[in-house]
């Protein structure tokens, strides 16, 4: 139980992470990699005002902000400057690296000594993974409210519609690279706001705990995709935040399995190839099906 339990609490806290890969992959259709250094950044951040002394919710704002920023410069990289979206992306994610260090003063910071979200909120007296499951579950819950709420408003529209069909909203006379600035300053806030939670989950801060991150998004969010269906907007954000959850699970019961866990990327990557074939696979068993017929 204890171990259904800190899966599922750091399933429900990398659901942040895919929905900030959900907003770029799926809504902008953006393969967004500057993710791979702000969800370090936002833990820096955090860390470096924990240690200072600052709030925990001050330092999740000041995380979230910091995200949004490097959001913005990724924009500015792919709008003005005409750079594509991937390698703008990673460019930003290099140069993040060294802002982190930066911004830490040393590679690796610890928490241990710290007072956390997790620690200062615990009305119930529960243990730490299941307070930062209850913790976790009311963020993320409040993230995807929040994001529906706004995406069903004319800019919120207007960002889908950027994506959708960019030729269509610029003759409608939307300044679509505004739209692709917003939805990058928000995808990259989301994924900070991630990162600034599990630090303080794991008691640490690292330089490089964004290294390949962007593959477990992306297999949080195709995962959520073919399990629980897009029939809607509404429908696509619950699935992302479950495929987050149920990512974690499989990784759990794979190393209970006796997985070494320098293997779990490239399980990871096999996975995520697999759901992404998937309807390549369907639509040619529905064919041969038919045909046998």
């Amino acid at each position: 139980m204890d171990l259904v339990i800190a899966t599922a609490a750091q399933g429900v806290l990398w659901g942040l992470y895919a929905l900030g890969v959900y907003l770029t992959y799926r809504v902008l259709d953006i393969a967004d990699l500057t993710v791979e250094g702000s969800f370090p950044l936002g833990a820096a951040v955090a860390a470096s005002m924990l240690v200072a002394g600052y709030p925990p919710i001050a330092a999740i704002f000041a995380a979230c902000a910091a995200g949004c920023v490097s959001g913005v410069v990724t924009g500015f990289f792919c709008t003005k400057l005409k750079i594509p979206a991937l390698l703008a992306g990673i460019l930003t994610m290099i140069g993040l690296y060294s802002v982190n260090l930066h911004v830490m003063g040393k590679a690796n910071l610890p928490l241990l000594q710290q007072e956390t979200l997790f620690t200062q909120w615990n009305l119930w007296g529960l243990d730490p993974a299941s307070n930062i499951l209850v913790i976790g579950t009311v963020v993320v819950v409040f993230a995807v409210l929040l994001t529906y709420w706004f995406f069903g408003t004319e800019l919120g529209t207007a960002i889908r519609a950027t994506g959708a069909n960019p030729h269509m909203i610029r003759a409608n006379g939307v300044n679509t690279d505004v739209m692709i600035v917003l939805g990058l300053l928000l995808s990259n806030g989301l994924v900070a706001v991630c990162g600034a939670l599990v630090a303080q989950s794991n008691g640490f801060s690292d330089v490089g705990m964004g290294t390949g991150t962007i593959v477990i998004g992306l297999a949080s969010v195709i995962i959520g995709e073919v399990l629980f269906g897009t029939r809607s907007f509404k429908n696509w954000l619950i699935s992302v935040v479950l495929g987050s959850i149920v990512y974690r699970a499989v990784i759990a019961v794979v190393l209970q399995l006796g997985m070494p866990p320098n293997d779990l990327k490239l399980f990871t990557a096999i996975l995520v190839a697999i759901a992404l074939s998937m309807p390549l696979i369907q639509s040619k068993y529905y064919a041969m099906k038919k045909g046998a017929e």
